[in-house]
């Protein structure tokens, strides 16, 4: 179920940026009132603006269902059914780190090397 809802969600998200692509901006109105383009539409006289302003309403509320969809299951799973706040971390990763041979990388306490200041005082030879 959480894959259907993945793959409409990206043909949602597909679909929002093909059409918001294909819109007019409102400086191409000025083409028009020449004579120069409500002729050679396919959606009539009217133009498309109603067309895709509507489609690409259908296609942000789809968007907006599946994402808030797809939260929830992202919710349900990083629960995973414990109710501490302690991390989620694989058991079974734990138990074999526990059990490698692979010995573990510490850093020694006092590995810096820059040099204690407060050991080596300056002295004033005068």
């Amino acid at each position: 179920m959480e894959t259907l809802v993945v793959v409409v969600h990206v043909i949602a998200a597909i679909a929002i940026i093909g059409l918001v692509l294909l819109q007019q901006g409102k400086g191409a109105d000025a083409g028009a009132a020449f004579g120069s383009g409500a002729s050679q539409t396919v959606f009539g006289s009217s133009g498309t603006g109603n067309f895709l302003t509507r489609s690409t309403t259908v296609a942000a509320v789809i968007f907006f269902a599946t994402s808030l969809v797809l939260a929830i299951y992202a919710q349900q799973y990083s629960m995973g059914g414990g109710s501490d706040a302690s991390p989620i971390v694989n058991p079974d990763v734990l138990r074999e780190l526990e059990e490698s041979d692979v010995p573990q990388l510490t850093a020694p306490a006092s590995s810096s090397d820059v040099p204690d200041a407060s050991a080596q005082a300056p002295q004033d030879d005068q």
